[in-house]
C-alpha cells in the first residue's frame, strides 16, 4: 500500500514536471526526515527521564525506582516483597536489592507476617513517607494521566509502536519496571 502510494507520488510530480531522479531526491529527504524526527522523540524522552531523575535526587535523595516501590508499599498498609516484584514486573533479587537500599535508609520496615510466618510485610515509614511527600511529581504518572484519558484504540497504537522500538533497540527481553527512569533499573547493585 506504502508502496502504490509512493508511486502515485512520484507519477503525480513528474506529471507536473519534476524529473524522476528531483521526486526520488525528495523522497529521500523526506524518509531521512522521519528518521532524525524519530532519533530526536526518542532523545526527547531520554532527556525527560534523565532531567527527572536529576530533580526527583536533589529533592528527595531518590531514585525514581526507589521512589515508585515506596509508593506502592505506601498505597497500602502492608505489601510484601513478591507482591512489588510482580507489580513492577521485575525479579525478585531486583527487587531485594532495592528493598535492602530503603530499610538501610530507614524509609521502609520488614516484619514477619502474622498471617504467614514465611513471608515478610514490608511498611513505609514516617521517614519514607516525608521523602514521597517531598518527591517531584512523577514522570510516569504524568504520562499515565495523560495516557489513560487517551481513547482504547490510541492506547494499544501507542503500546505497539513502543514494543516495535524496544524490539528494534534490542530491549524487549530487558528487565523493566513502569517506572521511567534514565539508565539502569539497578546500577552496580545499588537501587
Amino acid at each position: 500500500m506504502l508502496q502504490n502510494a509512493r508511486q502515485q507520488s512520484v507519477a503525480s510530480s513528474i506529471a507536473i514536471g519534476k524529473s524522476r531522479r528531483d521526486v526520488e531526491k525528495t523522497d529521500s529527504l523526506t524518509d531521512m526526515d522521519r528518521t532524525d524526527h524519530s532519533l530526536v522523540a526518542l532523545r526527547r524522552i531520554l532527556r525527560a527521564t534523565e532531567l527527572y531523575g536529576r530533580d526527583l535526587a536533589q529533592e528527595a535523595g531518590l531514585t525514581a525506582v526507589q521512589l515508585r516501590v515506596l509508593q506502592i508499599i505506601g498505597e497500602t498498609d502492608h505489601s510484601t516483597p513478591s507482591e512489588i516484584a510482580t507489580r513492577m514486573g521485575v525479579s525478585q533479587a531486583t527487587i531485594s536489592v532495592l528493598l535492602n537500599k530503603l530499610e538501610g535508609y530507614g524509609l521502609i520496615a520488614r516484619q514477619k507476617s502474622r498471617a504467614d510466618r514465611r513471608q515478610t510485610d514490608l511498611q513505609i515509614t514516617a521517614k519514607g513517607r516525608a521523602k514521597v511527600e517531598v518527591a517531584p511529581d512523577a514522570l510516569q504518572q504524568r504520562y499515565v494521566a495523560q495516557f489513560e484519558a487517551l481513547p482504547d484504540w490510541e492506547q494499544s497504537m501507542i503500546v505497539s509502536v513502543l514494543e516495535r522500538v524496544a524490539g528494534m533497540l534490542d530491549a524487549g527481553k530487558i528487565d523493566a519496571a513502569p517506572v521511567l527512569t534514565g539508565g539502569e533499573l539497578l546500577r552496580n547493585g545499588r537501587g
